[in-house]
């Protein structure tokens, strides 16, 4: 059998592929340049191809060397769950789990999710990051994450899914708005032109086109929120409109505005909350008693906020 890369090497691979710097990757490392350029020779010489393009000025990943860090980024995580599964053994529900939760997640479930996972298992200490979702997924698959919060639909090709609840995306408008005279509006009679989005790379992007019947598109105004208290503020100087996730609107997000929030007639648009994790996670229990909890609270169901009825006509 010939002889197989380390880990190591592996990991001398993935850092110079982010840093593109033989210096910055070997800082990175916690070695000499030296001994993460031999170690990369030695990796090109097992694997019979050259990874990696050199000159004085620049470094560059060749086409082999990308497919080869995408494969290393799977198994150094796969590995760094193999030493957890070890260590523990002895204690599932204790020590440091590291949890990224997208931004029209985060601020309405996690407080909650924290207060009662701290009640239930005090030996748990959760490190929480807060990414959209393809950030998050990317450093979920690299093993800089244990598990994620998101919103499907969404690429989670070789992921342990768990979904936990669904909820609907209610319209929001300023009062006076005619889009919230109705008491239960429809997409139908939604004007497209007016409707608000975040920006690329927000999954409620495109769970808002989705939910509307629409194809990917940039505002016709040229106008998008870079997070939801920004739309929210957008609608509420007359800009438009938009859809917001039901959960937000009961953690009190339109509390103080002049936003008023509808629930939409059937179809609503809907998106299914999930909590993910690497197939290969040495956690399962951490992840089924986080999937649990998160799932209780959704049945919490009693609204924080009293939505506004539609003012009458006059």
């Amino acid at each position: 059998m010939s002889a197989l890369p380390s880990l190591r090497q592996l990991t001398y691979l993935v850092r110079l592929s982010e840093k593109l710097s033989f210096t910055q990757a070997a800082d990175a490392c916690f070695v000499t340049q030296s001994t993460l350029s031999g170690g990369i020779q030695e990796l090109e010489r097992l694997l019979g191809a050259q990874l990696v393009e050199r000159d004085r000025q620049n470094v560059r990943m060749t086409p082999v060397g990308d497919a080869v860090v995408t494969r290393a980024r799977v198994l150094l995580s796969m590995a760094a769950d193999l030493v957890e599964l070890a260590a523990r053994e002895s204690a599932p529900l204790g020590g440091l789990l590291r949890l990224g939760a997208i931004p029209t997640i985060a601020p309405f479930l996690l407080p909650r999710l924290l207060r009662v996972s701290r009640e239930r298992h005090p030996q748990l200490r959760i490190a929480l990051r807060e990414d959209p979702s393809a950030r998050v997924l990317a450093q979920l698959r690299d093993g800089a994450l244990d598990f994620a919060l998101i919103a499907l639909p969404w690429d989670t090709t070789g992921l342990l899914v768990r979904p936990l609840f669904d909820e609907e995306l209610w319209l929001i408008a300023a009062e006076g708005d005619p889009a919230a005279q109705r008491a239960r509006p429809t997409i139908a009679a939604l004007d497209p032109q007016r409707l608000l989005l975040l920006e690329e790379g927000h999954c409620l992007r495109s769970h808002t086109l989705q939910g509307c019947g629409m194809t990917e598109r940039a505002n016709p105004s040229g106008l998008e929120a870079s997070s939801l208290t920004t739309l929210v503020h957008m609608v509420e100087e007359g800009l438009g409109v938009a859809l917001l996730p039901e959960m937000a609107i009961r953690a009190g997000l339109l509390n103080g505005t002049g936003v008023v929030a509808r629930p939409i007639g059937a179809p609503a648009p809907r998106r299914g909350i999930a909590l993910v994790a690497r197939a290969s996670t040495a956690r399962q229990e951490a992840f089924e008693a986080l999937a649990a909890i998160a799932a209780s609270l959704a049945r919490e169901t009693a609204p924080r906020r009293r939505v506004a009825p539609p003012r009458r006509a006059g």
